[in-house]
């Protein structure tokens, strides 16, 4: 039997690109789901949505408006729902510097409603999005992140006799995501000029499909409690803009408030609790909700090396000008063309 087989499924903020690309894998790749509910507070991108998603061809879809900011909605929301995959965050690194009443809202007051609903509910399990900003933050987004895993994962400490498991996800930038550089970059190329706020600057790099298998591994195979990171190549912002816009001019602007020149994933203080899975990392609570024997056992996990740290500058593995040619053109643009 599919471990979706039957399930309802609810995405917060799955108006994104994350959440339209799980949406598509899931309603493809498990049409035996009963129910798939878009929970998310723009009616103009649901309407929008629903004409690539609409019931006449997906009967399993369902549109739900509402906040993660307001319990009462969430909870509502939640009825009859098995899984829950949290992605709704306020995620733009500036705008939450200038707006940090606004990112504390949605991004920890939200993350405790989603984990206060789903205690009141029958939800089974509940993946929850990071971001590579809530390791070591120095901007206010990366810490309301930061904050949001931890809640999660304490939630597992706190559900009695609740079989329900709360995990997390973290990951680099999502290619051609909205409002990720590439898209940028590929918009600013008819002007022929791309800013660049760092040259040295790198990042984490991960494509839609990668990120919506890295929900899906953790819907599916967490226990609770665990924190994963994938093994992902890193670029250096220079190659992008090179790989996009090799003849435009490179106007170097200077670091926005909050930015960081490398982002990290797991640091060396984390390493004490990481274990390689193989095709990920997982961060692992200090005190585990079962025995970590048995999970080490079950999963071939190794324990990382002390001092062990994982971050887009030091990475072992690089796109080059090229492989980012061919990842846009197979995942952001088809007619992309230089």
């Amino acid at each position: 039997m599919n471990f979706l087989e039957n399930k309802t499924i609810l995405i917060t903020g799955g108006t994104g690109s994350l959440g339209k690309a799980l949406t598509k894998h899931i309603l493809t790749k498990h049409p035996e789901i009963q129910k798939l509910i878009i929970f998310s507070r723009d009616e103009q991108k649901q309407f929008q949505m629903e004409q690539e998603f609409h019931r006449s061809v997906y009967p399993q879809i369902r549109y739900f408006i509402g906040d993660v900011r307001d319990h009462a909605r969430v909870k509502r929301a939640l009825q009859g729902v098995n899984y829950v995959i949290h992605a709704a965050a306020m995620k733009h690194v500036h705008i939450a510097e200038y707006n940090p009443e606004e990112c504390i809202r949605t991004n920890v007051d939200g993350a405790q409603n989603i984990i206060n609903a789903s205690l009141e509910t029958n939800v089974e399990r509940v993946v929850a999005l990071s971001t590579d900003k809530a390791c070591a933050p120095i901007n206010l987004y990366g810490a309301t992140k930061l904050t949001s895993d931890k809640l999660f994962i304490a939630a597992n400490n706190i559900k009695g006799w609740n079989p329900i498991r709360f995990s997390v996800v973290r990951y680099g930038n999502v290619m051609g995501s909205n409002g990720s550089v590439i898209p940028y970059f590929m918009k600013k190329k008819a002007e022929g000029v791309l800013p660049i706020t760092e040259p040295k600057m790198t990042r984490f790099n991960i494509t839609l499909q990668g990120g919506v298998d890295m929900v899906m591994h953790a819907l599916k195979d967490a226990w609770g409690g665990e924190l994963f990171v994938p093994k992902i190549p890193s670029y250096k912002i220079m190659d992008v803009a090179n790989a996009i816009g090799p003849d435009c001019e490179k106007e170097v602007i200077g670091v926005r408030p909050g930015e960081k020149i490398h982002e990290e994933m797991i640091t060396s203080s984390d390493a004490f609790n990481t274990y390689d899975l193989g095709k990920y990392y997982v961060i692992l609570p200090t005190v585990t909700p079962w025995e970590l024997s048995d999970f080490i056992n079950h999963f071939g996990a190794n324990k990382v090396k002390e001092g062990f740290a994982y971050n887009s500058g030091d990475n072992e593995e690089w796109e080059t000008i090229e492989s980012l040619r061919s990842l846009i053109k197979e995942h952001v643009d088809p007619t992309f063309a230089l």
